[in-house]
């Protein structure tokens, strides 16, 4: 195996963010006392935060401001006389406490760190996922956690993996890979930074995009075995 430095995603792709997500919206809107179907309301949500996310990541909006607005946005749209900054603080508090873990996750990282150094890079809150990934046990098998919060830019920006480059122990492009659900955000800014990677895809999406991901795969299982694969076909070249 060439590669030495893996640098995973976090959210949908070591851990199940939607899974989480959905599980601390209900507690939170139980919490502000809320008692109707939350399905409809919680899709609403997730429109909207997808959207603020996406300004987010193109540095239009600040993320303190992404946390309360998309909950603004949301009661608003529903016609519900309820406390944003405090569905924010609920809904944050709640996320460590809801963490669910993509199958094959721990193995994958234990696995790798005894081979290389294993580095998270998330565009996600600092102490949010300081807390998750905490509560989710894979801290030991982990060297370093790079956020978009504490580096001051956000994935796929060039100088976000740059900043998670001085992180590492070590770091060379060639031995360098990202492993994340997104094209727009990990493949795509492994393609600007020029390392190779992985676009974890278990639902098969179709790539429609400009991005061009080294590899894919549906299963965390398949990471190891098409790495191993690649440098056996790269030793025979």
């Amino acid at each position: 195996m060439k590669h030495r430095l893996f640098l995973f995603d976090l959210d949908d792709t070591l851990l199940d963010f939607k899974a989480s997500e959905h599980l601390s919206f209900a507690r939170t809107l139980g919490a502000l006392g809320f008692t109707g179907p939350l399905d409809g309301l919680f899709a609403h949500y997730q429109v909207i935060n997808t959207a603020l996310w996406r300004r987010f990541e193109a540095g239009t909006v600040a993320k303190e401001f992404l946390k309360v607005d998309r909950f603004r946005q949301t009661f608003a749209a529903n016609g519900l006389d309820l406390d944003p900054e405090k569905a924010s603080r609920l809904f944050v508090e709640s996320l460590s406490d809801t963490v669910v873990l993509i199958d094959g996750a721990t193995a994958l990282c234990e696995g790798l760190a005894d081979v290389g150094e294993v580095g998270i890079v998330t565009n996600g809150a600092e102490q949010i996922q300081q807390l998750r990934i905490a509560s989710s046990g894979l801290g030991k098998h982990i060297s370093f956690v790079c956020t978009s919060e504490a580096c001051g830019f956000a994935k796929p920006d060039v100088r976000f993996f740059e900043h998670a480059g001085k992180l590492a122990r070590a770091f060379a492009r060639h031995e360098a890979i990202i492993v994340g659900d997104r094209l727009d955000a990990d493949i795509l800014g492994a393609n600007r930074y020029g390392i190779d990677s992985c676009w974890f895809n278990p639902d098969r999406a179709a790539n429609d995009s400009q991005a061009v991901p080294t590899f894919e795969v549906a299963s965390l299982h398949d990471i190891v075995p098409s790495l191993l694969a690649d440098a056996g076909t790269r030793r025979l070249a």
